[in-house]
């Protein structure tokens, strides 16, 4: 995998380099100093994946992943002093269609850096998802025996998967939720565990509703938002609580939308529509469609509007949503579908 770094550090731009070094599957396609030089190289020659830095001089971090998956899409992961210290940016720059962020490894005199490993399976991680882009998705099944109606069961659940992009697409979903918003809501937003909190916390100021990160033996709640938010697998069980499982462990993006789509397909008793984001790969797809099987109201994001239209993609592709929307008309269909019956944030 050919690998570029943007990073105005010469430090952190040594300590990259190392570690790429360090693997034979990784190849340094080029350095840039500044998003906008990073913009420029992409133009000649895009890489399959960018470790970019947010705070630089020209162009920040942000608006460098905005321009370049506007017109030479290719992954990105931001690789930061500080995660955490800088998590504004971090969601925009994923609002933008950024994959995931790490800290960057600090570079020291002997022995592996702190954080090379993390950078490491962040990378690895990554990869997989650019092999399964690459891959030709699976053909449209029919419709035979699919029933779209909601079910009689009055309780209702909306399950969101987003991945590159969904914070920005979370936010807006959900600030078109109203206080009185009647159904609880589960989110599967590929994030790192280490600063999905500062996710929940960025959300909860974005909407009406309350939002928090989902705790194993939870139970769902009209009006309130869950977050997943380790790097197990949010999935609910038969009883209706959730748990997180750490099995399967090769699946290339953890936690999984396809995970908890096919537990809720499974498990869940009551009413449900699913929404499936902006994202690279494919995860969530096949698990909309079992959702679709099941009877469940789906709904993925359309073309247009996405980030990274790779999820979405893959779930039309398989016939699996009811609907295809714009991102700016998700949160009104879903009051819809779902009227208010209860009061939200006090």
């Amino acid at each position: 995998m050919r690998v570029a770094i943007v990073d105005d550090s010469t430090m952190a731009v040594e300590s990259l380099r190392r570690v790429l070094a360090s693997s034979p599957n990784y190849q340094l396609a080029w350095v840039a100093r500044d998003g906008a030089e990073a913009v420029w190289r992409c133009t000649l020659d895009t890489p399959d994946l960018i470790l970019m830095d947010l705070v630089m001089p020209v162009m920040d971090g942000v608006e460098a992943t905005r321009k370049i998956m506007a017109s030479t899409p290719c992954a990105i992961l931001i690789v930061t002093s500080t995660v955490s210290g800088n998590a504004s940016k971090v969601f925009q720059a994923m609002g933008c269609g950024a994959l995931d962020a790490v800290n960057t490894p600090i570079l020291g005199s002997a022995g592996d850096a702190p954080g090379k490993a993390e950078l490491l399976a962040k990378i690895a991680m990554i990869g997989k998802l650019v092999c399964h882009k690459r891959d030709d998705v699976a053909a449209p099944r029919g419709n035979k025996g699919l029933d779209n109606s909601l079910k009689s069961n009055n309780t209702a659940l909306v399950a969101i998967g987003a991945s590159s992009g969904g914070p920005h697409a979370l936010a807006q979903v959900l600030s078109a939720l109203p206080a009185d918003f009647s159904s609880p809501v589960v989110i599967v937003q590929h994030v790192d565990e280490h600063f999905s909190s500062e996710l929940a916390q960025w959300l909860d100021k974005q909407c009406a509703l309350n939002v928090r990160l989902a705790r194993s033996e939870d139970t769902l709640m009209p009006g309130q938002v869950l977050i997943a938010g380790t790097n197990d697998h949010l999935i609910i069980r038969p009883d209706n609580h959730l748990d997180y499982t750490p099995f399967p462990k090769e699946m290339p993006y953890r936690p999984s939308v396809d995970m908890f789509f096919n537990s809720v397909a499974d498990n869940w008793r009551g009413n449900a529509v699913a929404v499936l984001l902006t994202g690279m790969g494919r995860d969530g797809a096949e698990g909309l469609l079992h959702l679709r099987q099941r009877g469940v109201h789906t709904i993925a994001q359309n073309e247009a509007t996405c980030a990274v239209y790779g999820m979405p993609r893959a779930a039309v592709k398989l016939n699996a949503a009811v609907d295809v929307l714009p991102l700016g008309d998700i949160g009104t269909a879903l009051a819809k579908l779902l009227p208010a019956r209860y009061k939200g944030k006090g």
